[in-house]
């Protein structure tokens, strides 16, 4: 009988561990054969820990299990819930990115393999450079970690550059409140990403590369400096992939969590020992990136979404999608919401049906009055938007974004101003000092919002004027979107601004 735990740290912060344990230790009393296996998670995290039992007939999942429920999980008489791919949100799901995650061991190559691991390598090990590039572009894959730049056209850049070194770096400082998937993945399928930076490198020429992880995230460095090591052994990486006589290698790097590491030219300099702050650009990170060669730098799920592009072709992954938001995103539902999880999904499925159908709606029952999307720099989307499609071009058009599609549910107890607060202050906080729009704006930005908040109706248009200013002056999205939130918090809700200004009159 094997038994699958996840290993997963959400999983793992609602007593994964400690059912683990005791599944083991009931095991041995009753001297029953179990194969315990640790898991990623399924990312339906309101069932977690989800345990799964195969007695050879497929795997019936049961969640949330503790360690009370165990001697009833072992005697079969705990209610299951089914096959957990019946299950509606994650029967729904389009699941090509995560399509093992929740499935597997993450440290068995054999079973990654099993399940398609390795095709798109080995597909790719026969193609040359620009061939690799042109199934990329033709793909549509956009970057998946915030403003949704083609991944092709970096890659082409990169390629075209001469230098007699160049880099594949994989951002996965996950800093967005509400999301997760960089976590999930390597956590829970780790030779995806390995795969999908290995032929990025053998695409663009690269030979080195390097995972850059915040040091937030313990069991995704244990399991990515495990796999790099598997890998490296099983000729996966090194000298010779495969046998086939291409180069490339790579190692995890770990910061120590600043938010604007974040961003591309930050996290290059903290990589390379320098203070973590942005770059002017140009030069581009493609042209001069790490250690002043041409570097690729990725999001965690853009590389990771790479094998299947080559296992599955370019045209089967473009095929999903709205408009020049090509193939799934995997977007991370969190806050006041009854379920709240992964849910991979093609581009295109309405903001509120995510919200009230698939989310479940508000955990308290209140009617859901704004959602953050991408995370603190991202606008507040009241009731009214929410036939906006889930893409990229769509939220522009609604003076939004989706970043790293994190989205955060508030009900109707929520105080918007003091939303709007945070986010400046937040800013304040998390800027490196480059540039001062960002250094100081976020500064009077806090205290701009005090004064309305004191009644003051004359800071009102002043905190427009200054979130004008920040947007135009800054080098990065730290300050550049710190207004969005601000400004949409002002526009849709300003019965919050004038409560309180008519309290105070």
């Amino acid at each position: 009988m094997k038994i699958y735990v996840p290993l997963d740290s959400a999983a793992k912060a609602l007593g994964a561990d400690a059912v683990a344990a005791a599944i083991k230790a009931e095991a041995a009393k009753r001297g029953l054969e179990v194969t315990l296996i640790r898991n990623g998670s399924h990312g339906m995290i309101w069932l977690e820990p989800l345990v799964e039992i195969d007695t050879g007939t497929g795997r019936q999942g049961f969640g949330p299990v503790t360690v009370a429920d165990v001697p009833a999980l072992l005697d079969g008489k705990m209610a299951s819930l089914g096959p957990v791919e019946e299950i509606p949100f994650f029967a729904r799901q389009t699941r090509l990115t995560f399509a093992r995650c929740g499935i597997i061991d993450p440290l068995d190559l054999a079973d990654y393999e099993a399940h398609g691991g390795l095709a798109g390598l080995r597909r790719a090990l026969a193609m040359s450079g620009p061939d690799i590039i042109k199934e990329v572009t033709d793909s549509g894959l956009r970057g998946r970690g915030g403003a949704g730049f083609p991944t092709g056209i970096k890659w082409n850049t990169v390629m075209e550059a001469e230098a007699v070194q160049k880099y594949i770096v994989c951002n996965a400082d996950e800093g967005d409140s509400g999301t997760f998937a960089d976590r999930m993945i390597m956590e829970g399928d780790p030779f995806t990403l390995i795969e999908g930076m290995a032929i990025a490198g053998i695409g663009v020429g690269a030979t080195k590369g390097y995972v850059y992880l915040r040091s937030e995230y313990p069991d995704a460095i244990n399991v990515m400096n495990q796999a790099v090591k598997l890998a490296r052994q099983n000729r996966l990486l090194g000298a010779d992939i495969l046998g086939s006589g291409k180069a490339f290698d790579m190692e995890i790097r770990v910061g120590a969590g600043a938010y604007v590491c974040g961003e591309e030219t930050s996290l290059l300099n903290s990589m390379e020992g320098k203070r973590g702050e942005v770059r002017f650009k140009p030069p581009l990170p493609a042209l001069e990136g790490f250690m002043g060669r041409p570097t690729v730098v990725n999001n965690v799920i853009s590389l990771a979404t790479v094998p299947v592009i080559f296992e599955k072709g370019a045209a089967h992954y473009a095929d999903f999608g709205l408009g020049r938001s090509k193939g799934t995103m995997p977007i991370q539902i969190a806050g006041n919401v009854k379920y709240g999880g992964l849910f991979e999904t093609a581009f295109g499925m309405p903001l509120g049906e995510l919200v009230n159908d698939v989310a479940g709606g508000t955990a308290s029952g209140h009617p859901v009055r704004a959602v953050q999307v991408g995370g603190p720099l991202g606008a507040y989307m009241p009731p009214a938007k929410f036939d906006t499609p889930f893409a990229y071009e769509e939220f522009d058009g609604q003076e939004a974004l989706i970043g790293h599609a994190g989205i955060v549910v508030f009900d109707d107890s929520v105080d918007m101003l003091q939303m709007a607060r945070f986010a400046m202050e937040f800013c304040s906080v998390e800027s490196c000092g480059k540039c001062t729009p960002c250094r100081i704006g976020s500064v009077r930005g806090v205290e701009t919002i005090d004064r309305i908040a004191r009644g003051d109706a004359d800071a009102i248009p002043l905190l427009a004027d200054l979130c004008d200013t920040m947007t135009d002056g800054s080098l990065c999205a730290l300050g550049g979107f710190t207004p969005y939130p601000v400004m949409s918090a002002l526009t849709h809700f300003p019965e919050d601004f004038a409560t309180v200004k008519e309290a105070a009159e």
